[in-house]
């Protein structure tokens, strides 16, 4: 079974101004005249970390990560007062290309897990001609469904402890319809005390249902939390911004790229439904069910496909 590469540090990192008042922070490691491939990480809000460079052979790759707008190192943050309006896909998409240019690379490999799966393919189709590869986990589409399934109270049945815990800091007389509009409310309201509980406990209902097997809920600190909660409610009561089925839809534009879609079979955040619809739809992708893992990307059978296809592009091979 393939594990993680060794940890490296970067060569050379900055922070972009890409408009709109906004800087995101950008790095790049392995070698410099490598194989290009872009990290899209998810949320949107979750920010990049050194670990997620260990997906990639440093010997044989340029690996280029970078935080969305409102997070992670990325300027302003949501933390500190950064403008949501200016944070949506299509100012991610141009941020993307953006990024692309400053770095000199013609075209890259686009890496990208749960709404980085979702950001990577928007991305994508909007610049087929910029991709070289696509490695997909943990499919998100996007569609209202799937909302639905995570947020209003479809993996309720399968984690009822846990869904108390999201709805505690819900009054009880919104608990009914959106809970997303409910979660905004708390979110962008005046109190920042209650903002950041209800931040903390959207993302422990993430964290704690992310895994085959139950791990430990301690988040990374209140400032992910507060982002991460934050721009992910923006852009899940705007539905991403983008139509419905909009992904699907407009397959045509990447089927030619070559590409491996990574699912776990038993993933509750983002359900397999979706990646099948995806392969369905995308038959030229390579899709790689994992029988042993949920939906986070380090678990030991994510792991071992995710590598596997990195390391399958990183030596010319295409589908």
């Amino acid at each position: 079974m393939r594990v993680l590469y060794p940890p490296v540090a970067p060569y050379s990192s900055g922070h972009l101004p890409v408009g709109d008042g906004q800087e995101i922070y950008w790095e790049c490691s392995g070698d410099p005249g490598g194989k290009p491939v872009v990290f899209v990480h998810g949320g949107p809000g979750g920010g990049t970390s050194g670990e997620q460079r260990r997906f990639f052979d440093p010997a044989r790759y340029r690996i280029v990560l970078f935080d969305q707008r409102g997070c992670g190192q990325s300027r302003p943050h949501i933390a500190d007062g950064a403008d949501l309006s200016v944070n949506h896909t299509a100012a991610l998409i141009a941020d993307m290309e953006k990024l692309r240019e400053h770095l000199g690379i013609a075209a890259w490999q686009v890496f990208g897990g749960s709404w980085g799966s979702t950001l990577g393919l928007a991305y994508a189709q909007a610049h087929p001609e910029r991709v070289t590869e696509m490695v997909l986990r943990g499919i998100f589409l996007l569609r209202r469904g799937e909302l639905d399934w995570y947020y209003n109270g479809g993996a309720a049945n399968i984690f009822p402890d846990v869904w108390e815990q999201y709805l505690a800091p819900i009054p009880a007389d919104q608990r009914r319809g959106d809970l997303m509009v409910a979660y905004q409310r708390l979110l962008t309201g005046p109190d920042r005390e209650v903002a950041q509980r209800a931040a903390s406990a959207w993302t422990r209902w993430e964290n704690r249902t992310s895994h085959l097997l139950p791990q430990n809920d301690s988040g990374v600190s209140d400032r992910f939390d507060l982002a991460f909660a934050t721009i992910e409610n923006h852009y899940f009561v705007n539905h991403g911004f983008l139509a419905e089925g909009q992904l699907l839809t407009d397959i045509g534009a990447v089927q030619h790229i070559p590409a491996v879609i990574v699912q776990g079979r038993y993933d509750v955040v983002c359900p397999m439904r979706s990646a099948w619809d995806l392969h369905r739809a995308w038959p030229q992708a390579r899709l790689a069910i994992v029988d042993d893992a949920g939906h986070a990307s380090f678990e030991p059978g994510i792991v071992d496909q995710l590598v596997a296809a990195t390391d399958h592009f990183a030596t010319g091979g295409g589908r």
